[in-house]
């Protein structure tokens, strides 16, 4: 416990504090949609002071009694969330929001900071280090991530115990920071977002930046997954940013899931079927969430 505990501080250290204040949420619905099976929402709140972002909220139809939540954290898009929302229907094996909210799930589909208006992604990040200059884009990231789970708190329907993460690609990376640094995840399901430093983009401004590239950095994402741990985390691979080579990061996070009595919530499964989300991944990410999060 202690290594972790120092694994986390280093890991802090690396990509910037966190803000020591959650600002008051400040939520407003913008627009109400409701559907056959759901109702949707569009909705903004405060991430920090003055600092707005908006999402989709996703809740069953009739729904009364406490149910699960989940953060769907989607791709690179250029419809951002509208994709797992549902409203872009172009891909729809990739409307993960829709697909849990079907199976009674409350869903939050937060957009990505880089995905605003106004300018492109790197842009974004330098905008967000005249406020914050020690943070990387994966630092806000991972705090929208954690903001939104307050978010889903707020909302009275949602069982606080009972929150999971999902997401795919860009979507994935943001599951494994956020599942680290908030235990409010009890579930994380990371699809194809490259799970190795080397795997995919990790350097870009937006996310690590390039100092990963520098000698002496000696970090890897298996200590992330050691972070989540004992909380069940799934690693879907399609053979394009994960593969079979992915299995050496849930293999070394193993160790700490077997310390914590829990060496059978970590698991790797490659459907071979490039960067998609098909069928069988779906099937084994729902049936991850079901046993871990419903009654």
């Amino acid at each position: 416990m202690k290594r972790r505990t120092a694994l986390r501080a280093e890991w802090q250290a690396f990509l910037g504090e966190f803000s020591q204040e959650r600002v008051p949420l400040k939520a407003e619905v913008l627009a109400t949609e409701t559907l056959p099976d759901f109702t949707r929402q569009h909705v903004k709140y405060q991430v920090e002071d003055g600092v707005f972002t908006d999402a989709y909220v996703l809740i069953p139809k009739n729904a009364t009694d406490k149910l699960p939540g989940v953060v769907v954290f989607h791709q690179t898009v250029k419809t951002q969330a509208q994709q797992a929302a549902g409203i872009d229907a172009s891909v729809p094996e990739l409307m993960h929001g829709v697909q849990l909210v079907k199976r009674g799930y409350v869903v939050v589909c937060p957009r990505c900071f880089i995905f605003a208006d106004g300018a492109g992604y790197a842009d974004w990040v330098k905008r967000v280090q005249q406020q914050h200059p020690t943070w990387t884009g994966m630092v806000r990231m991972t705090w929208d991530g954690i903001r939104a789970v307050d978010y889903l708190e707020s909302l009275p329907l949602v069982d606080r115990e009972r929150i999971g993460c999902l997401g795919h690609s860009l979507g994935a990376k943001e599951v494994l920071y956020a599942a680290a640094f908030d235990e409010r995840f009890k579930v994380a399901v990371f699809s194809e977002g490259g799970i190795g430093l080397t795997f995919s983009n990790w350097d870009a401004p937006w996310y690590l930046g390039s100092r990963i590239k520098q000698p002496g950095f000696g970090h890897e994402h298996h200590e992330l997954i050691a972070l989540i741990a004992p909380r069940p985390f799934l690693l879907l691979a399609g053979n394009s940013a994960d593969s079979d080579k992915s299995a050496a990061f849930v293999e070394a996070a193993r160790p700490v899931y077997e310390l914590l009595g829990a060496k059978d919530r970590v698991r790797l499964l490659n459907h071979r079927q490039g960067h998609r989300y098909p069928a069988d991944a779906q099937a084994a990410a729902e049936e991850l969430l079901d046993r871990h999060l419903k009654p």
